[in-house]
């Protein structure tokens, strides 16, 4: 019984220390959350100081609903494990009880055989009667383990009772608790309808704005088809001069082999006579020359740019945001805006405050720093690979120069909603890449 009861407890106490874990990580969750939701209100406040709604304002409202809605279903999680710790203390509970009952009325049973056989007469009586003296042994440790049983029983009791009493203070903290988080929950739900009266506010009036969206979509998509053209452009020019120093390696190694074989080739002798007088010398063979190397499968790659590139395609999914404080305004691919104006995309837009920096996301070399219409573009090789910056102002690299990942290229310039956002490119020698699946997660 002992064993039962203490086994019971510590199976309590492992379950209650789970639930305190888990919504231990609820709560730092949670806090993550408001922080995230602060930052967006700061930014999305920001924004509101200096321009009318904007498609930025749209995607910070949505983030920050989004954001709502995590911090509710946190709650809901939270409320669903103070649910399930409230019903398994209140089955101890009754556990507890039904252990009470069984164990009291054992202990008035024992009581009730004690008080009935209190008198010296019958202790005697029942050890006087014994068929042997080891038999009176027996009976007299008998006894004993009897007062020891009843003894044992009435701690029992009162253990007992004491984790019962524990159990229902316990009970009575999480009832406290389920009520302070539903008030909680209360309060971030009557938020939440808040923020989606403003996100359907500034819906609403960028449907208003629809034909100056449509004429800003119409721009930056030329504006787009610029930067991808100067980005085919500058492969096309990388390849052409890769072919070209091939070519002219390829022509060296040549004229250096041929040297090689005249020279290893002896003089043919003129005439019989001379050669029946001058006496035999022994030839010796010539060194084998190597024969031209095997051009690279690639014509971007050369004994130079291999080791970078492989550590470029090692680093998918790691590389560093071109921006340190960067908000994705827009994805690779198909997007839809609220206006129902689709836009389709081979980079990604990120928004950031103007004339924040613009880093390098690796190592590379400057292949192009080009002017489209009043931004400024900028494009790194990387083996293979090409990452692209644009919607710069203040650029501060020049073609053709080392870059170390980290490094500054410019600054962030506004767009045509005036604020500041910037729009990035991966690509190599054949397609364009979703550069969100080569940045790190935030």
């Amino acid at each position: 019984m002992i064993r039962y009861i203490f086994s019971a407890l510590l199976l309590c106490c492992i379950t209650l220390c789970g639930m305190a874990q888990t919504r231990e990580e609820l709560e730092k969750q949670r806090q993550q959350l408001r922080k995230e939701i602060e930052d967006t209100e700061k930014q999305l406040n920001s924004n509101k100081a200096k321009t009318k709604e904007s498609l930025l304002d749209y995607k910070l409202i949505s983030n920050k609903v989004e954001l709502q809605d995590r911090v509710i279903d946190n709650i809901s999680k939270d409320l669903r494990l103070l649910d399930n710790n409230i019903y398994t203390i209140q089955k101890d509970i009754n556990r507890y009880d039904r252990l009470l009952d069984t164990l009291k009325k054992e202990y008035a049973k024992s009581m009730v055989y004690s008080y009935k056989s209190r008198g010296n007469y019958e202790f005697l009586n029942f050890i006087f009667s014994a068929s042997s003296f080891n038999d009176a042994i027996k009976r007299v440790a008998y006894l004993k383990s009897y007062r020891n049983y009843q003894e044992i029983q009435g701690e029992n009791i009162l253990r007992t009772q004491e984790l019962r009493k524990n159990k229902i203070a316990d009970l009575s903290g999480n009832k406290r608790i389920k009520s302070t988080t539903l008030q909680s929950q209360s309060k971030e739900m009557a938020v939440l309808e808040t923020q989606q009266k403003e996100k359907d506010r500034i819906v609403a009036e960028l449907k208003k704005q629809g034909k100056t969206l449509n004429n800003q979509i119409s721009a930056k998509k030329k504006q787009m088809q610029k930067v991808s053209n100067a980005i085919a452009a500058a492969i096309k020019r990388a390849q052409d001069e890769a072919r070209r120093e091939a070519l002219a390696k390829a022509a060296t190694d040549e004229k250096k082999r041929k040297d090689a074989i005249a020279k290893s080739t002896p003089p043919k002798e003129n005439g019989s006579t001379a050669s029946a007088t001058l006496p035999t010398k022994s030839v010796v063979p010539a060194k084998p020359i190597k024969a031209p190397a095997k051009p690279a499968e690639n014509v971007l790659l050369n004994a130079e740019n291999i080791a970078l590139n492989n550590s470029f395609e090692k680093n998918r999914g790691s590389l560093p945001w071109p921006v340190d404080r960067g908000y994705m305004l827009m994805h690779y691919g198909r997007n839809t805006l609220e206006s129902g104006t689709i836009i389709d995309l081979t980079n990604i837009t990120i928004s950031a405050e103007i004339g924040s920096t613009v880093k390098a996301v690796f190592d590379g070399t400057v292949s192009t720093v080009q002017t489209i219409e009043d931004m400024q573009v900028v494009i790194i090789q990387h083996g293979k690979y090409f990452s692209s910056y644009s919607n710069l102002s203040a650029v501060s690299v020049s073609r053709g120069q080392v870059i170390k990942t980290g490094q500054a290229l410019g600054k962030v310039a506004a767009n045509f909603d005036g604020v500041g956002a910037m729009d990035f490119f991966i690509s190599n020698d054949k397609n364009d890449m979703d550069p969100e699946k080569w940045l790190r997660r935030k």
